[in-house]
């Protein structure tokens, strides 16, 4: 049998005089294309997004209900962010972290992505350019690019499992640069950075005036503790560091876009004017069920980690028994297996493989940058039954 990529369908371009370039040229990533024949195919099991499937618990959607009808449905006066859950942030930061976080380096948005946004915004500039530590999750590429600035791809070293460079980071960053970006946990590797790598980044942003934004939206789904390590748990409040989060993955609330910022008190005021510009805040109603989740969300944190500890186990069990699976050393943090496949430069035909032959659907390792094709992204972060379905059928299939 042989097997070729899902193609997309033509659709006609229609351009328009004073579009911009950034605009014109951008494209979403595309797993729809594969998701249109799993739908054709049927009985799909389908991990190739990075969402559990876990309905946000009752406790947290009650709050939010008893919001609507307490009539809490108007503008939150304050742009950064509704008071009790502002105050609820600056508790659970400065518990997590051990550093004192106070409400005003914090900034509450609709969605991790929103935070990234605006960090970025306050920064790039045309011309500017953001180093990121690669492989990564494909939105920061284009948020850099939308916004008029340089995106710069910064690879891990890979020798059976991801090592960052520091060195070369350092060398790659230029008179242009205004940020370092990596997420850690990481999205799609789950390499995290060290608390010793942490310092070394905080240590050259002072030294160079660059800025460190760290996408900590993982960070609580972490094996080797509470918490991965964290830049928060070193930066003063005048360090030139931003760290994006978000309730999505942590507390099963990836519908509900709600994320938080946590910035320097000195920009706080910028913050809060590109809110005002840029989404007038977010709803209320949703802000607080975000308070229940950080108030009483501790057991579902738990829950959720080890639901993913169970999944990766299992995946690492059973993908080691498929010839040629060529598997990193297990991550300390996230929700992905990332494997790849010998031989196979393009994990988008494994991918089409595996769907048509096993009826499991992966995310292809392109999505993820130049340095990631020949590998495989598997959210495990689901119903132990529903991982092991899926690996037996792979299994099967490709022995």
């Amino acid at each position: 049998m042989s097997f070729v990529l899902p193609q997309s369908s033509s659709s006609a371009r229609y351009a328009f005089d004073g579009v911009r370039a950034q605009i014109r040229d951008l494209h979403t990533e595309n797993i729809a294309n594969l998701a249109v024949r799993a739908r054709e195919l049927g009985d799909v099991i389908a991990l190739w997004y990075g969402e559990g499937d876990m309905v946000t618990p009752a406790f947290i959607r009650d709050a939010a209900k008893a919001a609507f009808d307490e009539g809490l449905t108007f503008y939150v006066p304050n742009m950064r962010g509704h008071g009790p859950l502002n105050e609820a942030l600056s508790e659970y930061q400065t518990r997590v972290h051990g550093r004192p976080i106070p409400i005003a380096r914090t900034t509450v948005t609709p969605g991790g992505m929103q935070a990234l946004y605006l960090a970025l915004e306050l920064l790039v500039d045309t011309g500017s350019n953001v180093v990121y530590v690669a492989p990564q999750w494909p939105n920061i590429h284009n948020a850099i690019h939308l916004i008029g600035g340089e995106p710069r791809p910064f690879s891990l070293d890979f020798k059976g499992d991801w090592h960052l460079d520091l060195d070369r980071l350092f060398a790659t960053c230029d008179a242009r640069t205004r940020a370092i970006f990596l997420s850690t946990p990481s999205n799609p590797t789950g390499w995290t950075a060290s608390r010793e790598e942490m310092q070394a980044l905080l240590d050259f942003s002072r030294r160079t005036g660059i800025w460190i934004i760290s996408d900590e939206v993982y960070g609580r789904l972490y094996f080797d503790g509470d918490v991965a390590p964290s830049i928060l748990q070193i930066a003063e409040d005048g360090d030139r560091v931003l760290s994006v989060n978000s309730f999505s993955k942590a507390w099963a609330m990836t519908g509900w876009r709600i994320g938080w910022l946590t910035h320097p008190s000195g920009v706080a005021d910028q913050f809060g004017a590109m809110t005002q510009y840029v989404n007038s805040g977010t709803a209320a109603p949703i802000q607080a069920g975000a308070v229940a989740a950080i108030r009483q969300g501790e057991p579902l944190v738990e829950e959720i980690r080890q639901r993913i500890r169970t999944g990766l186990d299992l995946a690492y069990d059973r993908l080691a028994q498929i010839p040629g699976v060529i598997l990193p050393t297990k991550p300390r943090g996230g929700m992905y297996a990332f494997f790849a496949m010998d031989g196979e430069s393009d994990a988008r035909l494994a991918c089409a493989k595996i769907l048509e032959t096993a009826r499991v659907g992966l995310a292809p390792g392109h999505l993820f940058g130049s340095s990631a094709t020949a590998f495989l992204r598997m959210c495990v972060c689901r119903e132990r039954d529903q991982i092991a379905t899926a690996l037996d059928r792979m299994v099967a299939a490709m022995n």
